[in-house]
């Protein structure tokens, strides 16, 4: 899971987005109780073909339709991955938009203004406008086994009513496996994952890896510590549960271990104050809206004193990837990069 305070609430803590639960009555009498809503003629992609659609996701669920979705609704990280293999969505839900309008970090290369955002933060999903997209299935991520990311636990079994859902794992898989999971959903919703586009995107990848590979055995001796901040505390992440790191180590690379995780098992809260427990030549910082950036941490003296930060090798990282070819090789190229340039200095 995520490596910031706010992914530690499992129990999805967050409210619906404001009029949902007012709106609930409406919204299940408009889907006829538990039925699916239908979808007109015409809406499914002409490119998915007819026919039923059966996919079998991460969960080991069946999602089926009697014909292949044309209205998809999907966590942004997954409707902008679904997008790079050529299958477009109807409505999104999770960060979308920042507060000056701009795209989030997670949403790729959306149009995000072409989209229904029906929910943008923590807990916020809007049941009455998830309705009126008439969704014939629901995407998202898992972080952690049978738990929808982003789809609020409050409200979560209405909305499994609506619609069959899909979850793919985002954690405790490597990166080429988990790409490999959402190319396979994206074919079976009509994407040409088979494109020279999707090809080429595939070779850079692979180049990527083998230089990431060649950096970390080149430089053994580079240590690198995945980080997060918040006003109060410094979140160093283990490696041993996030897609990235995961791969990272399988290609060699030399990250810290944090030695005392919270209970889900995926970081070490550390004081400003102890923020230096872990020597680091390298420090990738979460680039997540949701976090303080490095260039937001002149306050915090005892970052400045770190050996990493004055030598400035900070570096971002992609916290939530968007699981394709495209948008993961260049976090190998950048670490790769990272390391090649980093001297020793923890």
């Amino acid at each position: 899971m995520p490596s910031n305070a706010r992914a530690t609430r499992l129990t999805r803590r967050g409210l619906l987005a404001a009029g949902g639960a007012l709106g609930l009555g409406a919204a299940l009498a408009a889907c006829g109780g538990e039925e699916k809503p239908s979808g007109k003629p015409g809406d499914a992609d002409p490119a998915a073909g007819s026919g039923p659609w059966r996919f079998t996701d991460d969960r080991g669920v069946t999602a089926e339709a009697k014909a292949t979705p044309g209205n998809i609704v999907a966590f942004t990280g997954m409707a902008a991955a679904l997008h790079d293999f050529g299958v477009e969505v109807k409505g999104v839900f999770g960060p979308t938009k920042t507060a000056d309008g701009k795209p989030d970090v997670q949403a790729g290369d959306l149009d995000v203004n072409k989209v229904e955002i029906i929910g943008n933060v923590w807990g916020e999903f809007d049941i009455e406008e998830y309705v009126k997209l008439q969704p014939e299935v629901l995407i998202t991520d898992m972080w952690e086994k049978d738990a929808l990311w982003y789809v609020p636990d409050e409200s979560k079994d209405t909305i499994l009513k609506l619609a069959p859902s899909v979850a793919l794992w985002a954690a405790d898989r490597s990166m080429p496996k988990v790409i490999r999971r959402h190319a396979e959903l994206a074919e079976s919703l009509g994407g040409d994952v088979g494109s020279k586009a999707v090809a080429d995107s595939k070779a850079r990848f692979e180049k990527a890896a083998a230089r990431l590979r060649a950096a970390a055995k080149a430089k053994p001796e580079i240590r690198v510590l995945i980080g997060s901040a918040s006003a109060d505390l410094f979140y160093v992440s283990t490696p041993d549960r996030p897609t990235d790191t995961l791969y990272f180590k399988e290609l060699g690379v030399n990250l810290v271990v944090p030695g005392k995780l919270d209970q889900g098992g995926w970081f070490e809260s550390l004081s400003w104050e102890n923020v230096d427990k872990y020597p680091a030549d390298v420090i990738m910082m979460d680039n997540r809206s949701s976090a303080i950036q490095p260039k937001d941490l002149a306050s915090k003296p005892t970052w400045a004193r770190l050996p990493a930060v004055k030598a400035g090798q900070v570096v971002p990282r992609v916290t939530e990837p968007v699981y394709s070819y495209e948008k993961c090789a260049p976090l190998l190229e950048d670490l790769a990069e990272a390391i090649e340039n980093a001297k020793k200095v923890a």
